[in-house]
This record gives C-alpha cells, sequence and structure tokens, in this order.
C-alpha cells in the first residue's frame, strides 16, 4: 500500500507547522495532495504553544489559506475548518479522515521537554488510539523546528509477533517510492534487562536463562533471515541486526549506527500504548530520539481467518 491523500491537523502555532515541510517532501514523492485541517475546539484555551489560539472559524480560514499558499505549485493542497465547536478535537480529526479519504495524517508532537515523552493524553495518542490510519509524527525541538525530511534509510523494530509485522508493507512501499534502503532490527535481553517473572527466573537459574535467551537469539536470526531474503525478493535493498539489551535504549543506538532516517512501528494504539512489546517501549523509543514515527495501526482482525 502507499498514500495517496495526507491530512495535516494545524492548531495555528510554529510548532504545528514543524510538520509541513514533511508533508510537502512526501506530497511530492508521492504525488498525493493534501488537505490542511483545523478544528475549532470549544472552551478553548486563549493561547496554544505560547501562541495565539485560533477560535474564530474565519481567521482560521485564512490562517490556513495563508498556509496553503506556501505550498509549491505543482502540490494539489486544499484547507478545511471545522466550523462547529468540539470538545474532542482529537476525534473530530480522525473523523475528518473518512469524511476527506485520507490515509495518512501528519503531525507534529505537541511538548517540549518533560512532555517530549508523549503523554498519553496527547491529541496525537488520541488520534492514534481512535483512528486507523498511520500517523507520521515528526519531533521539533526545543525551538519549534524539526529536522530536515530525509527518507534514506528505514528502521523497522521488530519483535517476532506477527501483529507488529503489519507496518513491514508500509515501509516497503514507502522504501520503494523513496528508493531508500531498510533495516529491520530485532532486541533481545539481556539477564539484566529482564523484568518481572524473567527477571526473578534469571536471579534463580541464571544460567538456565542465559541459555533460554540464547535459542531465542538464534530464533531471531532466522525469523529476520525470512524477512530480509522476501523484502530482497522485491527488489529492496536490506539488512538486520539481532541486538542484546533493553529494547528502547538499544532501538535508539541503532538509529545512529544505521544512520536511520525514519522509525516505522506497528503499534495498537491502545491507550497508554501497551502494545509493541510492552506499554513503556514505544514512548521510551520517542523520548531517545528527534527521527520522526510512522506509527502503522495494527489491525487484528487482518490476522484471523
Amino acid at each position: 500500500m502507499m498514500f495517496r491523500h495526507l491530512l495535516v491537523p494545524l492548531d495555528g502555532s510554529h510548532l504545528a507547522e514543524a510538520a509541513l515541510p514533511f508533508a510537502i517532501s512526501l506530497a511530492h514523492l508521492l504525488q498525493a495532495p493534501v488537505t490542511l485541517v483545523h478544528v475549532i475546539e470549544r472552551h478553548a484555551p486563549k493561547e496554544v504553544h505560547g501562541e495565539h489560539h485560533l477560535t474564530d472559524s474565519e481567521e482560521a480560514r485564512l490562517y490556513l489559506e495563508e498556509v496553503a499558499a506556501r505550498f509549491p505549485p505543482d502540490i494539489h493542497v486544499e484547507s478545511h475548518v471545522h466550523t462547529s465547536e468540539v470538545s474532542d478535537v482529537a476525534r473530530s480529526i480522525v473523523e475528518h479522515v473518512g469524511e476527506l479519504q485520507s490515509d495518512l495524517i501528519v503531525m507534529c508532537t505537541h511538548g517540549r521537554g518533560r512532555l517530549r515523552s508523549w503523554l498519553f493524553g496527547s491529541i496525537a495518542q488520541q488520534v492514534l488510539s481512535l483512528g486507523t490510519s498511520p500517523v507520521l509524527l515528526v519531533q521539533p525541538d526545543q525551538a519549534g523546528i524539526a529536522p530536515p525530511f530525509r527518507c534514506r534509510r528505514l528502521l523497522i523494530p521488530l519483535d517476532g509477533d506477527p501483529e507488529h509485522e503489519q507496518g513491514l508493507p508500509v515501509a516497503a512501499s514507502l522504501a520503494h517510492v523513496c528508493q531508500a534502503a531498510l533495516h529491520l532490527v530485532m532486541v533481545i535481553p539481556t539477564r539484566g534487562t529482564l523484568s518481572g517473572e524473567r527477571a526473578s527466573t534469571a536471579r534463580l537459574l541464571p544460567s538456565t536463562m542465559s541459555a533460554l535467551l540464547d535459542m531465542t537469539q538464534q530464533g531471531a536470526e532466522e525469523y529476520l533471515h525470512w524477512h530480509v531474503k522476501h523484502l530482497q525478493d522485491e527488489g529492496l535493498p536490506v539488512t538486520a541486526s539481532v541486538r542484546r539489551g533493553a529494547p528502547a535504549v538499544v532501538i535508539a543506538q541503532t538509529t545512529q549506527e544505521a544512520e536511520t532516517d525514519l522509525i516505522v512501528l506497528g503499534t495498537h494504539g491502545k491507550t497508554g500504548m501497551d502494545a509493541f512489546w510492552s506499554g513503556s517501549v514505544t514512548p521510551q523509543i520517542f523520548s531517545r530520539t528527534r527521527l520522526p514515527l510512522l506509527l502503522v495501526r495494527v489491525h487484528q482482525s487482518e490476522l484471523q481467518p
């Protein structure tokens, strides 16, 4: 699959506009139209991220038209203001995905400092939780500036769960369009990074647990080898590695070593992000890198007969 229509939610702040260069670049690559959306929030604060908050529909319309005028002339861009006030902005954004027939949401994370770890109540998290479309999250720095868009090498963390492999076709399609390489990574814990009952077992039976982890690594290597061959058969340059340690830490390290431009993650999108290994891994990855994350919703029904 590949994206045919991009949706970019904007609230009038420069922080939200950090997603625009990514939307423009992807629209060029995919030859896809873009729709800019602003939702009028009921009882909205006067400021958002220290800037004037757009609460008037006419003001929002003029703002979106001004932003649309910045796009290159070869990109078809439209704007839409949801004029009826809503209490649930995230749900309204998701509803517009269906109404406007968009298939990718490009948006900026709305947190700085501590909040950059992606609070679970954020608009981005709610959009992912409520919808089914992939979400490309752009992470600006403290000044509200996002890293430049690049799509030369994509990192796809896997854990052996078939559900989380649903991000692979998206990554492969994007790699074809960008002429990018893929790097698959699977992280096997060490005895010291185990948690819960497995940590207790490791303390009681260290040799047994070490042997089990070694066997797990061997299985992971075979698992990745199968995926590498399949993707190479599609004509894609693919590498893979099995690493040891804490998943989020190792994945963040791998992004630097592999010179990654974008991370593609499969996620259930549940509240609290209790998908993709554990509830803490996705936000931990998020807090350890400024790379954009393409989050692909896992649909369990697709795996059922």
